[in-house]
């Protein structure tokens, strides 16, 4: 299948462009109004925090999301209560090639790809922090971090596992003019339920029990600086108002004490999640998420910006100790034509090991070493990275095979794995799994 990054238009000077879309309501409590927008991806519905904002009631919070693609617009439904239709025919999401109508609720949409174009700013340089890229994609990524740095404005990063969240941060975090403050990094989706808010908040002696002294909460240690929070849409919904509550306020409270703590902290979060579809389905609240948006960006995956590899590979062949192997153009043509689901971490992972057995890197050796047993587990790597590469490892094979025993008819496919056909859509798209019919 092809891929789903942004459709980006190269003119005869060089210059990186982006498609505008022309979205007008032709019927509805808001008709006539038009809009042209070049932002990506673009979210429709009743909240503030949409790209295009609509009064009418029978529209979700968010909607539906609009995002170019090498396949054309794709249009998707978030999980809205009144539900998007083509025609008649109520969809979850769809390509759209040309002009399409398509109805919200009792609001009707024309959405029209116009031919002119915005620029896409790059960035000058092939690297931001720890991030590595020279291509289109990765430049107009690090331009984009490079003006979230310089404000300090909280900062939602998003992106499959692997494709360097936390590096974005950290690169955020040391261009900014926090640099030489506190960087206090949390991990959301590695703490139990019960550990998250003393955390976060800290806690007072006697709290609860085995709490036998007061401790000082992320917030409070990153006074001056910055709080990353990894895996944010982790976060369980019952924390989600006290974290709000930080955001609007700047000030901390512990467990179990009754002043509150002034903060001044610039925050960044990470997920791989699509924090729009979880709002819409109630498990994330639209208040947080857009305190949390305030600027976003996303970290494209490895299979969008495959001209990368050799330099990425150059880069990791730079930090191994000892004598570097000499990659063949052939090898980096293999290593270039695999899908990477696990994504730079995992050309990381096939890459160091190579050279450390000093052998010819291997795709087929790329999703992990570690499969079933235990006595394969290399427990040199973090519990978190293991874990998702393994993840990932079960994901691709499931859906290879799930397809081939559905004949690639993608609905038999998603009612026998009893999963959305749309997210079956993505994980295609994820792992290049060959093409399928709708059935």
């Amino acid at each position: 299948m092809a891929s789903s990054g942004t459709r980006v238009l190269i003119d005869d000077n060089k210059r990186a462009k982006v498609q505008r879309l022309r979205i007008e309501v032709r019927r509805g409590p808001d008709k006539g109004l038009s809009v042209e927008l070049d932002q990506e991806p673009i979210r429709i519905g009743t909240s503030d925090g949409c790209e295009l904002t609509l009064g009418d009631v029978t529209v979700s919070g968010v909607h539906v999301e609009l995002q170019r693609t090498k396949r054309g617009i794709l249009i998707r439904d978030l999980g809205s209560t009144n539900g998007t239709y083509l025609g008649n025919n109520r969809v979850q999401g769809f390509y759209a090639d040309g002009v399409t109508l398509v109805r919200c609720g009792n609001t009707e949409l024309r959405i029209t790809p116009l031919h002119k174009e915005s620029p896409l700013e790059l960035a000058a340089d092939d690297r931001f922090g720890d991030l590595v890229g020279a291509s289109v994609a990765m430049r107009a990524t690090f331009a984009k971090l490079e003006r979230i740095a310089a404000s300090d404005s909280t900062a939602l990063v998003t992106g499959e596992t692997g494709t360097g969240k936390e590096l974005a941060a950290a690169g955020i975090r040391d261009n900014s003019s926090r640099r030489d403050g506190p960087f206090v990094v949390i991990d959301c989706g590695a703490l139990p339920a019960n550990l998250i808010e003393s955390e976060l908040f800290g806690h007072e002696r006697g709290a609860f029990t085995g709490a036998e002294r007061s401790r000082a909460g992320a917030f409070e240690r990153a006074h001056g600086g910055t709080i990353f929070l990894d895996e944010i849409g982790e976060l369980p919904l019952p924390l989600q108002p006290a974290l709000l509550g930080i955001l609007e306020r700047r000030e901390s409270r512990r467990v179990g004490g009754q002043k509150p703590i002034a903060v001044d902290v610039r925050v960044i979060t990470a997920t791989n999640r699509d924090l729009a579809a979880e709002v819409a389905r109630g498990a994330f609240r639209a208040d947080l998420y857009y305190r949390l948006a305030v600027v976003e960006v996303r970290l494209p995956p490895l299979r969008e910006h495959p001209e990368d590899i050799p330099l990425l590979v150059e880069n990791i062949l730079k930090q191994l100790p000892g004598e570097r192997p000499v990659m063949s153009e052939q090898t980096l043509e293999q290593l270039r034509s695999y899908a990477w689901p696990g994504n730079v971490r995992e050309l990381r992972n096939v890459i160091e090991r190579a050279a450390l057995l000093a052998e010819t890197p291997k795709t087929s050796d790329a999703p992990v070493q570690a499969r079933n047993t235990n006595n394969t587990i290399d427990i040199e790597q973090p519990f978190k990275d293991l874990k998702n590469q393994l993840i990932n490892d079960f994901e691709r094979a499931y859906v290879e095979k799930l397809i081939q025993a559905t004949g690639g008819n993608i609905a038999a496919a998603a009612r026998k794995a009893h999963i959305d056909r749309m997210y079956l859509y993505k994980l295609l798209d994820r792992y290049q799994i060959g093409s399928a019919r709708q059935g």
